[in-house]
């Protein structure tokens, strides 16, 4: 913890306290100055605006392919099917950086390049793969005489889908939506390559605190603080739902 508390100092600290020696723990002169620079100055308002933005695409694009890939790879009878998985864990060994210039030259030539559906898409190549991963575990584990007895009763594959295999993997998508929140939120490269001025994410404003005439450390630690806020808050939120759904899962079971 003590990084996340020399971060919280440093964000209400002046410029030449930040370096003082030796340092100033607990006792420094108070100031907001760095926080009303960062909601001024460097626009991060927008910047924490646009990360939503693109993490809520990725995540929701990425529980739509990712969920039910799993599940149709779970449930087939097919060897080749069932073989097909481990493409999607061999997309996960790719570094990120070798898929980024082809893409970037992709984007460019359909002219999305800028936009937020291009980094959306390229993390959802990444995202959605750990999904179906993870999700046909989850399916995998889910008893199949629930579904049959659906289907005795009348219901679809379709509805025994929704209403058998999903409420009892619920562990399993909150955990999945929490990694590709995590990710997204803190991606930085394709963020880098991809965006604009227009939809720069909170990451790359922090790295605007760097200039060739100041490194403004105050700025940056309360930039940063402004961007782990909404991730812890959203990930305790989901932890809550995470537990519960394990809960009601191991119940049912």
């Amino acid at each position: 913890m003590m990084p996340i508390y020399w971060l919280l100092i440093t964000a209400f600290k002046y410029g030449r306290e930040a370096f003082a020696i030796p340092p100033k723990w607990f006792i420094f002169d108070f100031t907001l100055k760095n926080f009303i620079e960062a909601l001024t100055t460097v626009k991060t308002p927008r910047f924490i605006l646009n990360s939503v933005i693109i993490t809520s695409g990725a995540t929701l694009l990425s529980l739509i392919l990712g969920v039910p890939a799993g599940y149709a790879i779970a449930r087939s009878k097919s060897r080749l099917l069932n073989l097909s998985s481990y493409f999607f864990l061999l997309l996960l060994m790719v570094p990120p950086v070798a898929m980024l210039i082809p893409f970037y030259l992709i984007m460019r030539d359909v002219h999305l390049l800028g936009s937020y559906f291009a980094v959306i898409l390229l993390d959802t190549v990444f995202d959605a793969s750990f999904v179906v991963w993870m999700m046909r575990s989850y399916f995998a584990d889910v008893p199949q005489e629930m579904e049959e007895a659906a289907l005795v009763d009348g219901a679809s594959h379709v509805g025994a889908f929704f209403k058998v295999a999903l409420p009892l993997s619920t562990p399993g998508i909150v955990a999945s939506a929490l990694y590709v929140i995590i990710y997204s939120w803190n991606d930085f490269l394709f963020a880098l390559m991809l965006t604009s001025p227009k939809t720069k994410t909170i990451p790359l404003g922090i790295l605007a605190s760097f200039s060739a005439v100041e490194i403004g450390w105050g700025r940056m630690a309360a930039m940063s603080i402004f961007a782990i806020i909404p991730a812890v808050i959203i990930s305790l939120f989901l932890n809550k739902y995470f537990v519960r759904g394990l809960t009601m899962g191991a119940t049912k079971g």
